[in-house]
C-alpha cells in the first residue's frame, strides 16, 4: 500500500472529531487525557479518551463524494483552507473580538470575513458551505508563482541582511524587477505580509549583528529562550548507558547500550527516547523525534503501564548539538515535511544543553542502582563486576525506564520550575486561572508515513531491472512508469528518485513517487533472499574485500551472509561478539518499518555494472546527500 501524506489536528473546544465512526463537536478538554464532547446527530454527551479520536470519518471517501459532485476540486480545497483557519473558534465559548482579530491578520484576512465564515459554518456544519460562490470575473488569479518568487528572493537578498533595508525599500526593488520581467506589480502590503510572517527568530538573527542577536533573544538570562510553551523547544541529546544487559535467549552479558532522549524544556516532561546497541546515528534520531512527534499509548500498553503520558505533537524547534547526525539531509527535509525548525548549541555555550544533560544524570544515578550498572567510573566500580551482576534484557530495561519516566519522574517536584514535570505541562497545554493555555498539540495520524520520513534516504534512478542500493536490487510493478525517466527539459540526464531504506531491515525500501505524493515499499527483486540490517551488509562487504573477492554482486552478498550466520549461531554460547551480533539482529527485527502487502513478482531483466550510479556508503548512517 502506498503511504500518502500526512494528516494533522489540532485538539480545542469547537473542533470537529470522529470516534467509533460518530461525528462530534469537542465542548470541553477535562485533563491532558480526556474530552467532553457532542454527538453531532444525536446531541448526546459524552467523555472520551483523546488518544481514541480520529479527524478523519470512517468512510471519508464517500463523505466526501456528495461535496465533491456539487463543487469543483478546487473550491473543495479552498472550503478545506477556511475551516482550517476558523477551526479554533468554531463553536468556542467565551470567544471574544479580539481573538477574532488575532486569528484574521494572522492569515492577512478581514475580521469580518471571519465572522461571516463562522456565521455559516456554525449555523450549517457543511464543509460546502464553505465553498466560494460563483462571480462573474471567476478566473480571476492570484499572485503568479513568478511573481512570488520576485517577492522570496528580494525579501532573502534585501530585507534578510544586516543593513536592515525598510519594507517600502524592499517593495521598491520587487517593482523593479516585476517592470524587468513585464509582470504585473503587488501591493506593497502584499510584500507587508510577507514579511509579517517570517518568524520574528529569523529576522533577529538574519537582521542584527551577534551582540544584537544575544541580547535579543534572552542568551544571557537563566531560562532557555522562547521555551514558553509545551513544545516549544524540545532538546535532544545521546549518551551510552552506565549498565551491562545481557541477552533474551541465554541471558548472558552484552555491552552498554546507547540511548537518543529528548526533553521539553517548558515543563521538563521527556517526549521521546529512542534505545539501541548501536552508536548515535541519523537512525536513532530520526526514531527518537518520530517517537516525540507520536501518542505514546502503544508503548504503555505493550508494557501494561497504566498511567498518562500525554505528550505528542510536532514541535516548534528541536534543539540539540553540533554532532553530525543531527545535520544530515534527512533530518533538514523532516523539518520541511513537517514545519519546525532545529537549532544547534551556540559553540562555547553548554549550558544550552543543560536541561537534556541534567536530565540523563538523573537517571543515570537511578540506573547505578540496577544489576550489571558500570556506574559512572572505573572509582566507583571497583570490587563490583558488572559483566557477572548484569541481569536485565534490553525489553526489560526498557520496561524500567518507561516506569521510571511516567511514574517517578514526571510526577516529583522539580526544583527549576518549582512543580512536577506534569502539572508544568496540564498548565501550559490547558491554562489555569491567570494564565491561558496553548491547547492540545497537533496530532499526526499517519504514524506509518511519519516514521518513514525519518529515515535515511539515497537517491537513485530507475532501470529495467528496478533500483540498485549497494549491489542489491529492489523491484515493484510500480516503478515500470519511471524506468529510464529524464529530468525535465534534460533528456541525456537521468531522473533520480528518493528512496528511504530502514538500517534494521534492507529488505524493503520505501519508494516516493513524485506524480501521487507518496510512498510504495519495493521489495528485493529476489523476494527469496532473507532480511537484513545494514550493520550486517557492512560486515558482509568487509569480509568479501578482505577474501579478495573483486566482482561483488547480489549472490555473493547473500551467500556470505548465509555463512556468517551459520558462524555466529554456533558460536553463540561461546562468545559475546557472536550473541551482541545475534541480538542487535533481533531487535531490528522487532523495531524496523515493516508492511504486510503482497507485491509483484521480479522482472527477468538482469542488472548491469554501470547502472549502480554514484553509490555512497551510509557512512555511519549519514544519509547520502542529494547532488
Amino acid at each position: 500500500m502506498p503511504r500518502k501524506k500526512r494528516k494533522e489536528f489540532t485538539l480545542q473546544q469547537g473542533s470537529s472529531v470522529y470516534h467509533n465512526g460518530k461525528h462530534y463537536i469537542i465542548l470541553q478538554i477535562i485533563n491532558l487525557d480526556y474530552i467532553l464532547a457532542e454527538c453531532f446527530t444525536t446531541k448526546r454527551i459524552e467523555k472520551m479518551r483523546i488518544s481514541e479520536l480520529s479527524l478523519s470519518p470512517p468512510s471519508s471517501e464517500e463523505l466526501r463524494l456528495s461535496v465533491i459532485d456539487a463543487i469543483e476540486d478546487d473550491d473543495w480545497n479552498i472550503a478545506q483552507q477556511r475551516l482550517e483557519i476558523i477551526q479554533p473558534l468554531v463553536h468556542k465559548q467565551g470567544r471574544t473580538v479580539d481573538e477574532v482579530k488575532e486569528v484574521a491578520a494572522e492569515h492577512s484576512l478581514h475580521f469580518n470575513t471571519i465572522y461571516k465564515w463562522l456565521r455559516l459554518y456554525e449555523a450549517d456544519s457543511s464543509l460546502m458551505i464553505l465553498a466560494p460562490k460563483s462571480r462573474s470575473d471567476s478566473g480571476s488569479k492570484k499572485l503568479s508563482s513568478k511573481v512570488e518568487k520576485i517577492i522570496d528572493d528580494c525579501i532573502e537578498r534585501e530585507y534578510l541582511n544586516k543593513q536592515r533595508k525598510s519594507v517600502a525599500a524592499v517593495h521598491r526593488l520587487v517593482q523593479l524587477e516585476c517592470r524587468k520581467a513585464g509582470l504585473s506589480i503587488p501591493h506593497v502590503n502584499t510584500v507587508r505580509n510577507r514579511v509579517k510572517s517570517l518568524s520574528d527568530d529569523l529576522k533577529i538573527r538574519k537582521r542584527f549583528s551577534k551582540d544584537q542577536i544575544h541580547d535579543a533573544l534572552h542568551m544571557n538570562r537563566g531560562e532557555f529562550p522562547h521555551a514558553d510553551y509545551p513544545y516549544a523547544v524540545i532538546q535532544i541529546d545521546h549518551t551510552p548507558l552506565d549498565i551491562i544487559l545481557v541477552d533474551d535467549v541465554y541471558r548472558l552479558p552484552l555491552e552498554r547500550p546507547w540511548i537518543t532522549m529528548a526533553i521539553d524544556v517548558y515543563s521538563r516532561m521527556v517526549v521521546g527516547y529512542y534505545i539501541s546497541f548501536e552508536k548515535p546515528s541519523a537512525l536513532s534520531v530520526g526514531m527518537c523525534l518520530a517517537n516525540v512527534i507520536l501518542p505514546k499509548d502503544k508503548l504503555l500498553a505493550e508494557y501494561d503501564i497504566d498511567t498518562s503520558w500525554p505528550c505528542w505533537g510536532i514541535p516548534r524547534t528541536v534543539h540539540a548539538d553540533n554532532a553530525k547526525e543531527f545535520r544530515g539531509s534527512m533530518l533538514k527535509k523532516a523539518c520541511q515535511e513537517y514545519s519546525f525548525t532545529i537549532e544547534w548549541r551556540p559553540v562555547g555555550r553548554p549550558h544550552f544543553g543543560g536541561h537534556i544533560e541534567r536530565l540523563l544524570g538523573t537517571f543515570a544515578k537511578e540506573i547505578h542502582t540496577l544489576p550489571g550498572t558500570t556506574f559512572s567510573n572505573i572509582q566507583q566500580r571497583r570490587g563490583y563486576d558488572s559483566e557477572k551482576q548484569s541481569a536485565l534484557t534490553l525489553k526489560e530495561f526498557e520496561h524500567w525506564l518507561t516506569v521510571l519516566i511516567t511514574k517517578s519522574y514526571h510526577h516529583k517536584l522539580h526544583s527549576g520550575i518549582n512543580t512536577t514535570p506534569y502539572q508544568k505541562f496540564e498548565e501550559g497545554v490547558l491554562g489555569t486561572k491567570s494564565t491561558k493555555g496553548v491547547g492540545m498539540p497537533r496530532k499526526v495520524e499517519d504514524e506509518e508515513t511519519l516514521k518513514i520520513n525519518f529515515l535515511p534516504y539515497v537517491e537513485r534512478t530507475v532501470q529495467d531491472y528496478g533500483i540498485r542500493i549497494d549491489d542489491i536490487c529492489y523491484y515493484s510493478d510500480v516503478l515500470r512508469v519511471w524506468v529510464n525517466a529524464t529530468v525535465e527539459g534534460r533528456s541525456k540526464l537521468k531522473k533520480k528518485f528518493i528512496c528511504r531504506r530502514d538500517p534494521r531491515d534492507i529488505s524493503t525500501i520505501w519508494f516516493f513517487d513524485p506524480q501521487l505524493k507518496c510512498y510504495f515499499p519495493i521489495p528485493y527483486r529476489n523476494t527469496a533472499h532473507p532480511p537484513m540490517t545494514i550493520w550486517e551488509l557492512r560486515k558482509v562487504q568487509r569480509k568479501l574485500k578482505d577474501d579478495g573477492v573483486v566482482h561483488v554482486n547480489e549472490d555473493s552478498i547473500f551467500s556470505a551472509l548465509e555463512t556468517m550466520r551459520e558462524i555466529e549461531q554456533e558460536a553463540v554460547i561461546e562468545t559475546k561478539k557472536s550473541r551482541k551480533a545475534v541480538q542487535r539482529r533481533k531487535h531490528a527485527e522487532k523495531t524496523a518499518v515493516s508492511f504486510t502487502e503482497p507485491m509483484e513478482a521480479k522482472p527477468s531483466t538482469e542488472p548491469t555494472d554501470e547502472d549502480d550510479d554514484d553509490i555512497q556508503p551510509f557512512d555511519e548512517m549519514l544519509e547520502v546527500r542529494r547532488d
